[in-house]
């Protein structure tokens, strides 16, 4: 099949064979996909924030925030409690590595 009659044939008709033609004569080629690495960092909210984090109780989450070991993870503005998830982990050893 020519190229001018493959690109006349609509794509859903079109066998595996014939794309691939279509695409190689178009210029097109194949590409190697490298992975996304997530850069942002992860924020949770609140002591329920803190307790989905660590798998606790809200009153263990409150002992945890409460104990000083994840401070330096925790910003708070009046009432509102923001968590760095990856330095809170980090902080109560339950992941190594990461961040220093």
């Amino acid at each position: 099949m020519k190229v001018s009659e493959l690109k006349e044939k609509p794509i859903w008709q079109m066998t595996g064979e014939e794309l691939l033609c279509l695409l190689q004569n178009e210029g097109v080629k194949e590409q190697t996909v490298s992975p996304v690495i997530d850069t942002a960092k992860r924020y949770v909210y609140g002591i329920a924030g803190i307790a989905r984090l660590f798998g606790c109780s809200i009153p263990t989450a409150n002992r945890i925030k409460q104990s000083g070991k994840i401070a330096k993870a925790i910003t708070q503005i009046g009432r509102k409690i923001i968590v760095d998830a990856e330095l809170a982990l980090e902080l109560a050893g339950h992941k190594t590595g990461g961040r220093k």
